[in-house]
C-alpha cells in the first residue's frame, strides 16, 4: 500500500489501473466502520470488478482503520474531517473528478464529501445507507458500548456481538473504533441532502436492519435511484452480484 499525510494523518490507500482500456473515469471507495479497504472492497471483489470494467479505482483505510493512523481523541473522526481525508487523497492523486462510493460509514463519508465538494464528484454511490442519514448517528451509542465491552463472551445484544465480533475478526483497534463512534455522530438534513443535483444511487439489503429506509432517503434528492439487495443484510450485501451489476450499469447510464 501506499501512503500520503492529511495535516499529519497518515493514510494509507491503493490505487489500481483499469484491466481494460482505461475510460477516464476514476473511482474512489470509501469503507465502513471496523472494516477496511481490503475488507470492503478487495476481498468481494469490487476492485477487480470495477478495474475489469475499464476503470482506475483508489481506495483508502479511513483514519482509526486498517492500516492506516490510529487517532483516540472523538474530535478527530467528525464527518467532515474524515471527508476532507478523501478530498484530500483525490488532491494527492491530482483527480479533479470522480465517482464515489461508500458503504455504510463509508457512505456518510461520501455524503458529507458531496455536501462540501460536489464538483469533486460525478456521482454518488450510498450502499448499506438509507434515512439513517438524517435521523440517526452513524452508530447507535450501544455499538460503543460493544467496542469498550471487555470481551465479546460478556454481550448477549445480536447486533453489539455482531459489530464487535467484526471488529476482532479485522483486527481493528477497540479504542480507536469508539473514538470514531463517539466523534462522527454528524448528520445531514432534509435540505442539505435536497441541494444535491448529482446522479445518486442507492444500494441496501431487504434484510438491512442498520441502514434505515433507503426510498424514504432517495425521496429527498433530485436525482437518485435505489437498488433493493434481496434477501441480504447489512453485512452480507457488500458483495452481492446485484449490487455489484446495479452499480455498473448506473456508472455506464450516469451523465
Amino acid at each position: 500500500m501506499r501512503e500520503f499525510l492529511n495535516r499529519g494523518v497518515r493514510l494509507a490507500f491503493i490505487d489500481e489501473p483499469p484491466a481494460l482500456d482505461d475510460r477516464g473515469e476514476p473511482i474512489l471507495l470509501i469503507h465502513g466502520f471496523a472494516s477496511s479497504h481490503a475488507v470492503n472492497w478487495v476481498f468481494p471483489q469490487w476492485v477487480k470488478t470495477l478495474t475489469g470494467a475499464g476503470r482506475r479505482v483508489i481506495a483508502f483505510d479511513n483514519r482509526g482503520h486498517g492500516r492506516s493512523e490510529k487517532l483516540y481523541d472523538p474530535a478527530d473522526y467528525t464527518m467532515q474531517k474524515m471527508a476532507e481525508d478523501a478530498r484530500a487523497l483525490l488532491d494527492h492523486l491530482h483527480i479533479e473528478a470522480a465517482d464515489v462510493m461508500g458503504y455504510s460509514m463509508g457512505a456518510r463519508i461520501a455524503a458529507f464529501l458531496a455536501k462540501a465538494h460536489a464538483h469533486r464528484l460525478r456521482s454518488l454511490i450510498l450502499g448499506g445507507l438509507g434515512y439513517h442519514l438524517v435521523d440517526r448517528g452513524a452508530l447507535p451509542l450501544n455499538i460503543l458500548e460493544a467496542m469498550e465491552a471487555p470481551s465479546l463472551d460478556g454481550l448477549t445484544d445480536p447486533m453489539q456481538r455482531l459489530f464487535r465480533g467484526f471488529a476482532e475478526a479485522t483486527k481493528s483497534d477497540l479504542k480507536a473504533l469508539a473514538a470514531c463512534v463517539r466523534g462522527g455522530r454528524q448528520m445531514m438534513n432534509e435540505k442539505e441532502i435536497g441541494e444535491l443535483t448529482l446522479p445518486v444511487l442507492i444500494a441496501a439489503g431487504t434484510k438491512d436492519e442498520v441502514a434505515g429506509d433507503s426510498h424514504k432517503l432517495a425521496a429527498l434528492f433530485r436525482a437518485a435511484r435505489v437498488v433493493d439487495i434481496p434477501g441480504r443484510d447489512h453485512n452480507r450485501a457488500v458483495g452481492d452480484k446485484v449490487y455489484k451489476e446495479s452499480v455498473l450499469y448506473f456508472l455506464e447510464q450516469r451523465p
